[in-house]
């Protein structure tokens, strides 16, 4: 009843109520994990709290006062003292086992990934290069986001991504929803690297997550994830000096970006005023 009730006066659906504020489906083969890891901790925590205010509640009635009876009294009872020591410790070393499992799963780097991007943040926007492919002037394949254009990064689906992080100026963090993680961006020759593999189709908001400025708020980048064949066509496209608007067109996407700016702004480090 009580279930039923949260979800009739929150106007969620069932399956938005079971997820316990999970906020968001995620796209990578590491999402099912960290979903299980919550609803598990979850399910922990309601155990917990169930058991404790069963507790108090029996205390309360089993032991209220009657008369001028004084009741039980149980100090410096050893084992019950022992119980309460023991039984958090086992709940907490559980957790924090299965949080490890999942946290290692998620930091793991393997060998010869499939693709590699090497992300480099600057005050406000995004760099995203492929130094694995090369235009025919030898240079490396990248897109640069700018002060009216909201850089798009295109990866394939189903292939295993290494993302390569640098800052150019001060902390930065990248930051997907939909990858149910965020990694700082460090500045200094620091090289924050993770590895997902991303595998439903679409675009997807990415933003810096660190306040880092002015303009942290515009710091916006589009992640599109395409089927291989259409990544391999919008690779080919760049290696011939395409814009990546054009050689999204070219790989068959008819709709190029779908981020703009709405509010141009210049992002300039020289300029001392916002335009």
């Amino acid at each position: 009843m009580a279930v039923a009730a949260v979800v009739v006066l929150s106007g969620c659906s069932v399956d938005q109520a079971f997820r316990f504020g999970w906020p968001i489906d995620g796209i990578t083969d590491q999402s099912k994990r960290m979903f299980d890891l919550w609803i598990g901790s979850v399910i922990a925590a309601l155990v917990v709290g169930v058991f404790v205010w069963a507790l108090i509640f029996w205390c309360v009635i089993r032991y209220r006062k009657r008369g001028e009876e004084l009741p039980p009294q149980t100090r410096y009872n050893m084992p019950i003292e022992i119980l309460y020591s023991v039984l958090p410790f086992l709940v907490i070393s559980v957790l924090f086992y299965y949080t490890a499992i999942v946290e290692s799963d998620v930091d793991k780097i393997k060998p010869n990934p499939d693709v590699t991007v090497h992300v480099v943040a600057f005050k406000w926007n995004w760099e995203f290069e492929y130094p694995d492919e090369k235009d025919n002037s030898g240079q490396v394949v990248k897109t640069i986001g700018a002060s009216d254009y909201v850089p798009v990064l295109v990866v394939p689906t189903h292939e295993r991504i290494r993302f390569l992080e640098d800052s150019q100026d001060v902390i930065h963090s990248f930051w997907v929803p939909e990858l149910l993680f965020k990694r700082d961006v460090f500045p200094g020759g620091v090289q924050n690297k993770f590895e997902v593999t991303i595998e439903k189709e679409g675009a997807y908001v990415g933003r810096c997550a660190e306040l880092c400025g002015t303009y942290h708020s515009e710091m916006n980048f589009e992640l599109r994830a395409v089927p291989q064949a259409e990544y391999a066509k919008f690779i080919a496209a760049k290696k011939q000096g395409m814009s990546t608007p054009d050689a999204l067109v070219a790989a068959g996407d008819p709709n190029g970006p779908l981020a703009v700016k709405t509010h141009p702004f210049d992002t300039s480090r020289d300029s001392k005023t916002a335009s």
